[in-house]
């Protein structure tokens, strides 16, 4: 061993190859503990060695390196060891590159230009590529590290220096002096010296090195090394439960020890050897020796740059490897039976949906006690935790019950002319007849916090729509959740769809929950504003109903009657300050200042304990002013609003709509006129005169629930009921017709009729 600052290089020769190094079951020196059980406690790993494959380090003409994506991957290291492959790939550039030099000019150009384009690329011995391109590999990489100011050192090893006792010691004791010095070990095989592998053509008839030497390596060395985490980065996402590329084939997100017969490995990869069954191997190896592994794609343009950090972050890129299998389902597989548990409930007549709604509504009121139990072991745990307006969210009564049970048979009796109800029908032609009809959107997604009320109703939405339902809930409520979800699927049994509505409780991330975009449909988040921005950021491919921000405004009119305004603004605000549908910007009309309808709002809030903010206008008529407000786009969810002037109906609605959500938003006057002006220009999902905005309520708008409120422009809007989970498909019923028949020359014209529409009996 010699430490030639900074690359530390050892030269050891060896007449056997690299890969008869048996898997051995027992790893060496290895006391750190156990692997991580879930992605969530990767971010605690804090040793990482990556492996890049030929496929991640060469370009796509397989030749030469990708600094690109090196350059993005090994930004992102933390205390890092890296196992490359490359040498011969790069070397095999430089001797071609020599040996088109070599050969005569004159020759050359006498061969003439097509011949000399098509001319035979020589075949090159792979142990003289490794021997020329181990240098120029090691000097891209000081330079591309230099760069980010790391110092990076070279190792070569051999089959025996894992053998040799002393060698491996001196290698181990290396390998910590580096890391503690913090500079990053580039470890490769010395490919110079091995013997080849079987010829094969995987570059062009080039005999190359196995690239699953490295695989093995890298375990190696990760578990001598008691790293916390291997990622070996290839060219395909993962590891798949078939050939990447086949019809069937699903990315696995967990791989356990012994699912190895679940698997069909393909063909390998791009260049190299090893392909995906020596990484599983390797990576199994490991994972017994305690490191953690993650198999992902190192290649993919727009987020290798990441993909480090994404994995070390607990997101789901790739194929975790896990000895911890957990006893339900995953969420892919609960998505897939909520998809088909969706159907069948579709399927079904809208009496049998009524009828599971109708029990669901029985067992809320007959499970009271158990309900209300499991509430209060979640109300316990989240006391020290949650602060008050959230306690008020999770906590259940019996009157909330009891509120549920109702909207459910609301919701119940509403469902009956839902799925399958004719929208339009149109005879096209003769013998040839359009209709369109109502049919679920597909498997939803609903994130919601705090509010175990919400499962119920959630839940009885999607059964009378007809939709497969996916519910994450917040682990404030884990207890009532897992409950109301037990009691749903026991009244989904009487007409056996039980699966139609899953429960995740396994360590998801939302944002990991939101990459399903071939699972699921529709995102519907319930929380807090920042939740919903969240998943709209997170949200790829995947549309998301509801709405961020919940800013309100009351417009208090000039001709605005003195007891309604106290009595709205005061419920506006202070029933439940905390949702979405609350006041949160309270404009008056200028000529109300300084008169006894202004005094009573003023006194009323003071009495209420409502703490006041000044918008910009109202500040400057004061000579000594509450706190000037911060932003007017402010959702305050507490006993706190803004009070902004406005000259005007007209005024007040430009201000809304420069500094409103589109939520709900109220006039109060006693002025018709006035108030038909602002609900017909006010461009928001609910505007009410002389109404509390708290009206903006599914169950109080008679839907029986809402799975939340959109201020969306598209679909459905403001409180969202059955309707709004309901899309539509056209059915077309002929008699042999096809499109020629209509040309010019054709026998048949259209018609274009419009079809009275069938009405259903819904008693």
């Amino acid at each position: 061993v010699r430490l030639l600052a900074p690359n530390l290089v050892l030269r050891n020769t060896c007449a056997r190859g690299w890969s008869n190094i048996p898997f051995i079951t027992v790893p060496l020196s290895r006391t750190h503990g156990k692997s991580f059980a879930h992605r969530s406690e990767l971010k605690h790993a804090k040793r990482i060695a990556v492996k890049l494959g030929s496929a991640v380090v060469t370009r796509g003409d397989e030749c030469g390196l990708a600094l690109g994506r090196l350059a993005s991957i090994v930004e992102q290291g933390r205390e890092m060891m890296i196992v490359t492959s490359g040498a011969v790939a790069f070397g095999k550039q430089r001797l071609r590159h020599e040996i088109l030099l070599s050969q005569s000019v004159r020759q050359a150009l006498h061969s003439g230009q097509n011949q000399l384009k098509d001319m035979a690329i020589p075949v090159l011995e792979a142990r003289a590529c490794a021997a020329a391109g181990q240098s120029g590999l090691m000097a891209l990489y000081e330079a591309m590290f230099t760069q980010y100011s790391i110092c990076a050192a070279q190792i070569l090893v051999t089959n025996l220096d894992f053998h040799d006792e002393q060698k491996r010691r001196n290698l181990n004791g290396t390998l910590h002096e580096l890391l503690r010095m913090n500079i990053v070990p580039i470890i490769n095989t010395n490919d110079a010296v091995v013997p080849p592998p079987e010829p094969n053509s995987d570059l062009q008839g080039v005999n190359v090195i196995s690239v699953k030497d490295n695989d093995s390596l890298a375990a190696r060395l990760a578990v001598e090394m008691k790293t916390d985490l291997l990622i070996i980065l290839s060219d395909v996402e993962g590891l798949f439960d078939s050939p990447p590329g086949s019809d069937d084939a699903k990315l696995i997100d967990i791989f356990y020890p012994g699912d190895q017969q679940s698997v069909t490995f393909g063909n390998k990869s791009r260049v190299g050897m090893g392909g995906m069954e020596a990484k599983v191997k390797a990576a199994l190896w490991a994972l017994q020796g305690g490191t953690s592994v993650v198999i992902a794609n190192g290649t993919h343009p727009k987020i290798s740059g990441h993909v480090i950090t994404d994995i070390v972050e607990g997101k789901k890129v790739g194929t975790f490897f896990s000895e911890v299998k957990p006893a339900g389902p995953t969420v892919e597989q609960q998505a897939e039976m909520a998809r088909a548990g969706g159907r069948s409930l579709a399927a079904l007549q809208p009496e049998q949906r009524a009828e599971i709604i109708y029990h669901l509504a029985d067992l809320l009121t007959d499970q009271r006690e158990e309900i209300l139990q499991a509430n209060r072991k979640d109300l316990e745990e989240a006391e020290r935790r949650l602060a008050l307006p959230l306690l008020k969210r999770l906590s259940l009564s019996t009157s909330k019950l009891n509120s549920l049970a109702i909207g459910l048979r609301q919701i119940a009796a509403s469902s009956q002319d839902s799925v399958g109800r004719v929208l339009r029908r149109t005879r096209i032609a003769k013998d040839l007849e359009l209709e369109q009809v109502t049919v679920p959107i597909g498997v939803l997604l609903v994130i919601f916090e705090s509010r175990p009320d919400c499962l119920p109703q959630v839940s009885a939405l999607a059964i009378a729509s007809g939709n497969g339902l996916l519910l994450k809930g917040g682990k404030e409520a884990s207890y009532s959740n897992q409950l109301l979800h037990h009691l749903t699927q026991e009244a989904l049994s009487i007409h056996g769809v039980k699966d139609a509505v899953q429960l995740v409780n396994t360590r998801e991330e939302v944002e990991d929950l939101c990459r399903l975009d071939k699972l699921i449909d529709l995102i519907i988040p319930r929380g807090s504003s920042q939740l919903v921005r969240d998943i709209q950021k997170a949200a790829k491919g995947i549309p998301v109903m509801g709405h961020s921000e919940g800013i309100c405004h009351v417009y208090v009119d000039l001709e605005a009657s003195v007891e309604k305004v106290t009595r709205i603004v005061r419920d506006s605000k202070c029933e439940y300050p905390a949702a979405c549908n609350a006041l949160e910007t309270l404009l008056i009309h200028r000529d109300l200042l300084r008169t006894p309808v202004f005094d009573q709002i003023i006194d009323m809030l003071r009495v209420e304990q409502v703490k006041i903010h000044a918008g910009p206008k109202f500040a400057s008529y004061l000579t000594f002013s509450p706190s000037e407000v911060k932003s007017l786009r402010t959702e305050y969810g507490d006993l706190e609003c803004c009070i902004e002037v406005v000259d005007s109906a007209q005024d007040a609605v430009e201000h809304i709509h420069k500094y409103g959500s589109s939520h709900t938003d109220v006039i109060i006057t006693e002025n018709e006129k006035t108030a038909e002006f602002f609900l017909q220009h006010l461009d928001s999902a609910c505007v009410f005169w002389n109404a509390s905005t708290r009206f903006s309520d599914g169950y109080r708008f008679g839907l029986g629930a809402e799975v939340g409120i959109s201020t969306s422009r598209i679909h459905a809007r403001g409180p969202v009921g059955i309707e709004g989970l309901l899309t539509t498909k056209w059915l077309l019923r002929g008699q042999n017709h096809i499109v020629s028949d209509f040309s010019e020359q054709g026998s048949m014209k259209f018609l274009h009729e419009n079809l009275p529409i069938p009405q259903r009996n819904t008693n």
